[in-house]
């Protein structure tokens, strides 16, 4: 057996995230920085600004005029919101060089990005302010499979095939087989990036979004984002039902079940294009 904290220290060389994502974070971190910092750390990275240009050009923002300048980008989204787009567009970096036999690295990063853009948009359907924060949120939702997958990829496997043989949940089989499951996991591994606290503790309590104190919102979103990704996976005649979504979850976020086909089928709509900015290897899968 072994724990979430273990697993992530013994792989933690290969999940380290670009420089420019923690050059990023010290300016959002420190109270005394302004606008023009951020905008000025962004310049180091051509590459990330450029993308950034692109991203809040995209659907995902509909800003009505476009946007060429990082400092008007910066200045519209606000600060923490530019840290988790740079986030967002790094990450998926950080795991093109992972090799894992037994994971379909494009179908993860698909699913993954399917789950970013449907917590955005739960979140815009429940009056929710700055609604794609939540974006990185969903994103995350997963990410514990990877650091799985990398350290004890038979295990990890085996939990997957015994809780579809079992119809069992796929966490409680993996805590009886490993000892932690995937939410521990990537709750541990985004704590060990240093990311803002509520992220955290989306990931860990997205199973059971009561238990995650202030930031319940934030989990009930993942929650809900991960069921209707989760859900778009199954047969024909099964997915025609709505996906199970903890009540508690619905209520919190003051979304309406009956809305998942159509917040689903934009989602799938925007995928293609948004893969670009965050994993383009899935591209071509």
């Amino acid at each position: 057996m072994a724990s979430a904290q273990e697993l992530v220290q013994s792989c933690s060389n290969l999940f380290t995230l670009p420089e420019i994502y923690l050059r990023v974070r010290d300016v959002v971190d420190n109270p005394k920085s302004t606008m023009d910092d951020l905008a000025n750390a962004l310049k180091f990275d051509p590459a990330i600004s450029a993308r950034l240009l692109k991203i809040v050009n995209s659907p995902l923002y509909g800003f009505p005029q476009q946007i060429d300048r990082i400092s008007r980008a910066v200045s519209l989204l606000g600060m923490q919101s530019v840290s988790d787009l740079v986030a967002s567009t790094t990450i998926g970096q950080t795991f093109t060089g992972m090799t894992v036999s037994l994971m379909d690295l494009p179908a993860f990063w698909r699913k993954s990005v399917l789950c970013a853009l449907l917590a955005g948009k739960i979140a815009k359907a429940g009056g929710i302010k700055e609604s794609e924060r939540f974006f990185i949120e969903g994103l995350l939702r997963d990410i514990g499979h990877l650091v799985l997958y990398q350290t004890i990829p038979q295990r990890a496997q085996s939990s997957l095939i015994e809780a579809g043989y079992l119809g069992s949940p796929l966490a409680e089989v993996e805590q009886s087989n490993i000892g932690c499951d995937f939410t521990e996991v990537g709750a541990e591994l985004v704590r060990f990036w240093n990311m803002p606290n509520q992220i955290e503790q989306a990931i860990r309590h997205q199973l059971n979004p009561n238990e995650a104190g202030e930031f319940k919102l934030h989990a009930s979103i993942v929650h809900l984002a991960g069921a209707v990704a989760d859900h778009a996976e199954l047969e024909q005649a099964q997915a025609s039902q709505l996906p199970a979504c903890d009540p508690i979850a619905l209520s919190c976020a003051k979304f309406n079940a009956d809305e998942c086909p159509a917040l689903l089928k934009e989602a799938q709509e925007q995928l293609q294009d948004t893969l670009t900015f965050i994993y383009p290897l899935a591209m071509a899968a």
